[in-house]
């Protein structure tokens, strides 16, 4: 049992796609939240995405609504977060990070996930 690893970060112009993968912690659960974050220089980690598992239901922030679409392959045990129609706005570092307790209301906050990754670089360029 570690922490998560994140991987797929990379440069990319405006309007390309990425997709960034999150190998998990291999820790056993019955119920987990898994969540994207960012956080671009000078500013405060920003909620992603995240999915919740078993029931496999996705949440999304407004900025990234419509253009990227968080899965997760239970069998690899690895989230990815697929990045499409990208802005210069997107650009941070990007991080995978589990909650073990799962409750709902704290879907979208930083302070309730227990693991993180070391974050992965995403670059929009003009």
């Amino acid at each position: 049992q570690g922490q998560p690893v994140e991987s797929g970060g990379g440069l990319v112009q405006i309007g390309g796609s990425l997709r960034l993968s999150c190998a998990g912690s291999g820790r056993t659960f019955s119920r987990i939240h898994i969540g994207w974050f960012r956080q671009a220089p000078g500013k405060e980690h920003e909620f992603v995405a995240a999915i919740r598992w078993p029931s496999r239901h996705t949440y999304y922030a407004d900025s990234v609504k419509d253009r990227f679409t968080i899965s997760r392959d239970a069998a690899k045990k690895t989230t990815y977060l697929q990045m499409n129609h990208l802005k210069t706005d997107d650009t941070a570092v990007y991080y995978c990070a589990e909650d073990m307790n799962g409750i709902l209301s704290s879907i979208r906050d930083h302070a309730a996930y227990d693991y993180w990754g070391q974050g992965t670089q995403v670059t929009v360029s003009a």
